[in-house]
């Protein structure tokens, strides 16, 4: 895999745009034939899985699709879940991909209290037994509830979580148990939906509701409870300092930090796929090394916001309490 993966919850709406087949599967080659060959989609991800089918097998089919990865995701509802129900999901997904076998299936649960998570793991072991999953992995589980699924037995290979310069909550946590079990890190949120940006450098505080895209209207209210507008200006300029050392963009700044903490696989970064194309500025985070200097200006303002531990608790609370 890629240690950039190509995001997809963009393709599912509400991010500005409305994807097309031709122009996404057309984008997905180009990312592919850069090098970026992992995509992370989901089966809520409104057409992802649909558009992999298309890449993949479709009418508009490249060859360049044999050398990629897609890593999607299962979201059920909390309710009681049978090898039946668990079926029925895998092969909605294999079918709207048009694969045989998922690289990755990644499990995502609610609601803790409902404990057919455990059953659901069950479910998943035996088909990944039958060849229909080649991987297991987690999304947004905090690090009691993976250590228990690992107990079970459920072979898993990474967790998705939240992971930026201003949501370490990894690290304190899920860091050392993914070191010890050998579980990497998948990290959204590295760019917190594109405000990690030179767009937003110097720029006042956008109201809420004037955002069109969703990815910002998410992270808005994050950065405001990490410590508020003015301290990440604070922390935009001094990323701006480090790009502008290593002659590249501050974005990349910001996801070369979060690819060199410990357990982390990979960095997804969320990609209008049709729309804009950040190949180019991808291909710079492996262009150079954040040295001391520059870890040490980024960690004088870094420091300096609350730990969103206390905000939202372990990885994935957010999902599962109001804040």
């Amino acid at each position: 895999m890629c240690k950039v993966l190509n995001g997809m919850w963009q393709v599912s709406g509400a991010h500005g745009y409305s994807p097309n087949v031709d122009d996404t599967v057309s984008e997905m080659a180009r990312s592919v034939d850069a090098g970026f060959t992992t995509f992370d989609l989901a089966d809520i991800y409104g057409p992802a899985e649909q558009f992999v089918g298309e890449f993949s097998h479709g009418s508009h089919a490249s060859s360049l699709a044999k050398e990629a990865q897609f890593f999607t995701k299962w979201v059920p509802r909390p309710q009681e879940v049978t090898k039946s129900i668990a079926s029925s999901a895998i092969n909605r997904s294999l079918y709207r991909m048009r694969r045989e076998q998922l690289d990755l299936l990644q499990f995502h649960w609610w609601d803790y209290s409902n404990k057919y998570y455990y059953d659901a793991a069950d479910a998943l072991i035996s088909l990944q037994q039958d060849g229909k999953i080649r991987n297991l992995g987690l999304t947004n589980f905090d690090t009691v509830h993976m250590s228990d699924l690992l107990e079970q037995g459920m072979p898993v290979v990474s967790n998705q979580v939240s992971f930026s310069l201003i949501d370490t909550r990894p690290l304190q946590r899920m860091t050392p148990l993914c070191l010890e079990r050998g579980v990497k890190l998948l990290c959204y949120g590295t760019l917190l939906g594109g405000f990690l940006s030179s767009q937003w450098l110097d720029k006042y505080q956008p109201d809420y509701d004037s955002l069109t895209n969703v990815s910002l209207r998410k992270y808005l209210p994050w950065i405001e409870r990490w410590g508020g507008w003015t301290l990440f200006q604070e922390l935009l300029t001094a990323l701006d300092s480090v790009a502008r050392r290593h002659e590249v963009s501050l974005s990349t700044v910001a996801v070369r930090w979060v690819l060199d903490q410990p357990a982390v696989g990979g960095a997804i970064v969320g990609a209008r796929l049709g729309l804009r194309s950040h190949v180019e500025d991808n291909k710079k985070i492996f262009s150079f090394a954040l040295d001391e200097t520059d870890r040490a200006v980024i960690e004088t303002v870094r420091k300096k916001g609350n730990n969103l531990m206390n905000v939202f608790g372990d990885c994935g609370g957010e999902y599962r309490r109001r804040v």
